[in-house]
């Protein structure tokens, strides 16, 4: 451990710490899906150490873990862009795609060579596997098919069973978009959810049921209620979770029967579908459900009994995902305020929690660790009515250094992406990174976000742009007047706002059309041309600004108005941007048409390309490059110096 001596009074923004942007990437590793087969248990691990590719590990129940794929292997499917459901495994067979070609590979027991199965496309990935679920000897899949043209309009998506011997059988054909192609226990019927454009899976998607006479039946969903994770039941009950009652609830439909609502907690269940694989929920076998649910901004983890009797299990995290069945066990991805995650076992009875793949060990005494505050803030109503919004707060935290007398600290607000996305209450060095250093920092969940049901999600409908610039500056201006956690009360002059991707366009938007609230501010691959992306961008999110901001291009007003590019007379603020140069979702384009604006107004910014990197950053030289580059430039412009013991090159500011 690194000792915790008496404290030194340094600037905020300036103090040393243990938590540095190599930290931040040393042996890090995003836990993926999670799967049980039998006695092992199987996770996938993206390792940015390793370039960022995701590698799959089998736990047995001797407790030794091993690595399946051997470098360059990477299990990591495109479909959609953000991919998910890459791999499954069943009676030690494993299949999964591989990102470099997009082929379907297959990984007998025993064997550590994967086997080809899918041939190459004609077009370079022109044809896409995920959603990965086994069925016999083969697999079903989400197949996604990209033409000659380039066009996200010509995109097809299908559920397809592919067999060992490569031969691929069309089974669900004509949708927009499928996902959760599942077969029930009987070998014959099929479920799985759909959508149209211009809906997203969270606004619109239906349960569909093939019986065994080849009828089709929608079960639940469409328009207006969203449905989310189906699973069969040994029994032939279909189980999943639908928005109906405004939050994401546990429904089933035994056979023959009608759909009951089983368990509302108040709170969503489940969250965005942007990636394939996820699980909230899962059947035991002895009739019981596990299950994940939020409360206050963080998680519960719990168990459903046959009498409808829910009992929460005790556990230190968090926040859970993935969360399968192992026998009298629940197997979970979980991480708490203290802990990065883990992949966890809990007993259903009382049993103990065992760690199966524990964190990294970082060396840093605890007391380093900022706690969040879930907060939440009253705010503009809008046309929704909705008048709150919410945000975890994370005050400063160094137990070697404090603020000289009257200091208020800077303040940084993180805008998560989506904009469905949400605060999560766990351990990010990312966020510490920041408070170690005498930042205050609140992640806020601005309406739009999920959680908290769909009328706080669909408060953002036709308002992007405009709700959440009113939600980030209220949380800012909360903080500032000294309404927030008690002891904390954040500098007015030195507030800075930073986001990816969706959280990039606000925070744009926020330095564009709310001038003066934020003295500086961080975008990485954030949108700065809304209409650039509705008509340049991937077929997942094609006409998900329909719903956002308005139809395209029929509100083409609307995205001018919207666009931080379009009012760049406004922006006087500094800015940092980051930039993947394979972005796909929003290409560099957006980054370089914001930065020359900043150039030709003499506004001070800085510009960093990233070779190789799409939309988020996965390799460790440039997660480092990102951190130290975007404190660079708060110091520069917010007037602190860098902590002399961590060597970082400043970040070159044009002025």
């Amino acid at each position: 451990m690194i000792p915790v001596t008496s404290p030194r009074i340094l600037p905020s923004g300036s103090w040393p710490t243990p938590i540095t942007s190599e930290l931040v990437v040393r042996a890090a590793a995003r836990l993926g899906e999670v799967v049980v087969d039998g006695d092992d248990v199987w996770w996938a691990e993206g390792r940015p150490s390793e370039g960022g590719r995701t590698v799959l590990v089998r736990r047995s129940p001797d407790g030794t873990t091993a690595d399946l794929l051997a470098a360059p292997w990477n299990a990591r499917t495109r479909v959609h862009e953000y991919g998910g459901g890459a791999w499954t495994v069943a009676a030690g067979t494993v299949w999964f795609t591989s990102y470099a070609d997009q082929r379907l590979y297959r990984v007998a027991p025993g064997s550590a060579e994967p086997v080809a199965v899918t041939p190459e496309p004609a077009i370079a990935a022109g044809v896409r596997f995920a959603d990965l679920s086994a069925d016999g000897d083969g697999v079903l899949a989400v197949r996604e098919t990209h033409s000659s043209s380039g066009a996200s309009a010509d995109v097809v998506h299908e559920v397809v069973r592919v067999g060992a011997d490569g031969a691929v059988d069309v089974l669900v054909s004509g949708s927009d978009f499928v996902s959760d192609p599942r077969r029930a226990p009987d070998g014959v019927t099929l479920c799985w959810l759909q959508w149209q454009h211009p809906d997203m899976p969270w606004d619109a998607a239906g349960l569909v049921v093939r019986a065994a006479d080849g009828t089709d039946h929608v079960l639940a969903g469409g328009s207006g209620e969203s449905v989310v994770q189906p699973v069969w039941g040994a029994d032939g009950t279909l189980w999943f979770l639908a928005d109906r009652t405004d939050v994401w609830a546990l429904y089933r439909r035994r056979p023959h029967g009608e759909v009951e609502l089983v368990f509302d907690a108040g709170s969503d269940i489940a969250g965005p579908q942007w990636v394939f694989g996820q699980s909230r929920f899962d059947l035991t076998g002895d009739g019981r459900v596990v299950l994940a649910y939020g409360r206050d901004g963080a998680d519960r983890l719990a168990v459903l009994e046959p009498d409808g009797t829910v009992r929460e299990l005790p556990t230190e995290q968090t926040s859970f995902g993935q969360v399968r069945a192992a026998g009298d066990a629940v197997v979970c991805v979980a991480g708490g305020p203290a802990s990065e995650p883990v992949v966890l076992r809990v007993g259903l009875d009382g049993g103990r929690a065992d760690v199966l793949r524990p964190a990294r060990e970082l060396g840093v005494d605890p007391a380093w660790f900022s706690r969040p505050v879930h907060v939440t803030f009253p705010t503009e109503p809008g046309p929704s009515g909705v008048a709150e919004a919410h945000a975890l707060v994370y005050p400063p935290t160094n137990p070697e250094v404090s603020a000289p007398d009257g200091e208020l600290p800077p303040l940084l607000v993180l805008v998560h992406g989506g904009p469905t996305a949400a605060a999560r209450s766990v351990l990010d060095l990312g966020v510490q990174y920041w408070t170690s250093r005498g930042f205050a920092v609140a992640d806020v969940d601005y309406r739009g976000s999920t959680g908290y049901g769909r009328r706080y999600r669909e408060a953002l409908k036709g308002q992007w742009g405009i709700a959440d610039l009113d939600d980030v500056v209220a949380c800012a201006r909360y903080l500032s007047s000294g309404d927030g956690p008690a002891g904390l009360r954040v500098d007015p002059a030195r507030m800075a706002i930073r986001g990816g991707s969706a959280g990039g366009y606000t925070t744009l938007a926020a330095l564009t059309f709310r001038p003066g609230v934020f003295a500086a501010g961080a975008s990485h691959y954030g949108v700065a041309d809304l209409a650039a992306l509705a008509a340049d961008t991937h077929s997942f999110e094609s006409r998900y600004l329909d719903g956002l901001i308005a139809p395209w291009p029929a509100g083409a007003d609307v995205y001018a108005e919207r666009s931080p590019i379009h009012s760049t007379d406004a922006l006087d603020t500094p800015l940092a941007v980051f930039q993947g140069d394979e972005d796909e979702v929003v290409p560099p384009a957006q980054a370089e048409m914001m930065v020359a604006a900043l150039r030709a107004k003499g506004v001070p910014h800085a510009y960093v390309l990233f070779a190789g990197e799409q939309h988020g950053f996965r390799k460790a030289e440039n997660i480092r490059t990102a951190l130290d580059g975007e404190l660079s430039f708060y110091a520069q412009v917010l007037g602190f110096p860098l902590p002399a013991e961590e060597g970082i090159i400043p970040v070159t500011v044009v002025r």
